[in-house]
C-alpha cells in the first residue's frame, strides 16, 4: 500500500477527505509490523493481532472496516497453524460477512465490498487449483469489481453526500481492496 499511498490520496480527494492513502499505508505497515514482531503460530491470533494493529494505526472509517474484516477472518483461522487455499478463501468470506454485518453495507453500493466480495468468491472457486491460480483469479475479480464502482452512486460514507456526482468515479475503498489482492498475488508469485 505504501507505493500506492499518493494514488489513493488523490482518488479519495475527489469525493472524500483525502486520507485514504495515509490510513491504508499506515494500517498495513502496522499490521505487517505486528506479524513480524510476533512469535505466535496460531493464524487466528496472528490475524487478530494484525487487525488490532491496523485499527490503531488507521483510525478512519475504512481503517475500521478493514480491521473488522481482519478480525472476522481471525475467527475462521483460529486454532490453525497452517491454512490451505480453501481455508483462506473461507476466512476471506468470513471477514467480508463481518464487514457487511457491522457496516450495514453490501456489494453494489460503491464500497470496498465491490472488490472484496467477487475476489473472495473467485478465490473459493479456484481453491483446488492452488494458491497462485486462486489469488490470480481473486486479483482479476477485485480489479473488475473496483472498476465497476465507476458506474455506481455512492450510498455510504462521505462520498454519499456527493450523490450522482460520484458516478463516473472509481471508489477509493474498492481500489484499496483491489490493491490488497494484487499485493497478495504478487507476493505469492515470488
Amino acid at each position: 500500500m505504501a507505493e500506492n499511498r499518493q494514488y489513493l490520496i488523490e482518488l479519495d480527494q475527489r469525493n472524500g477527505d483525502g486520507d485514504l492513502g495515509i490510513s491504508m499505508a499506515e494500517g498495513y505497515a502496522a499490521a505487517a509490523e505486528a506479524l513480524d514482531k510476533s512469535d505466535e503460530k496460531d493464524l487466528g491470533k496472528l490475524m487478530m493481532a494484525s487487525g488490532k494493529a491496523f485499527n490503531e494505526a488507521a483510525p478512519s472509517s475504512l481503517g475500521t472496516i478493514t480491521s473488522m474484516g481482519m478480525m472476522g477472518m481471525a475467527r475462521t483461522l483460529r486454532g490453525n497453524e497452517n491454512a490451505d487455499v480453501a481455508l483462506l478463501a473461507e476466512a476471506f468470506e468470513a471477514g467480508i460477512n463481518r464487514i457487511m454485518e457491522r457496516a450495514g453495507s453490501k456489494p453494489g453500493e460503491k464500497t470496498i465490498l465491490d472488490a472484496l466480495y467477487p475476489a473472495a468468491k473467485a478465490m473459493a472457486a479456484h481453491a483446488e487449483e492452488g494458491l497462485l491460480p486462486a489469488l490470480e483469479a481473486a486479483s482479476i475479480a477485485a480489479e473488475e469489481g473496483s472498476e465497476s464502482t465507476a458506474n455506481m452512486k455512492a450510498v455510504h460514507g462521505r462520498a454519499a453526500y456527493y450523490g450522482d456526482k460520484t458516478i463516473g468515479l472509481i471508489d477509493g475503498g474498492a481500489e484499496a481492496g483491489r490493491l490488497m489482492f494484487l499485493a497478495l498475488y504478487k507476493a505469492a508469485k515470488k
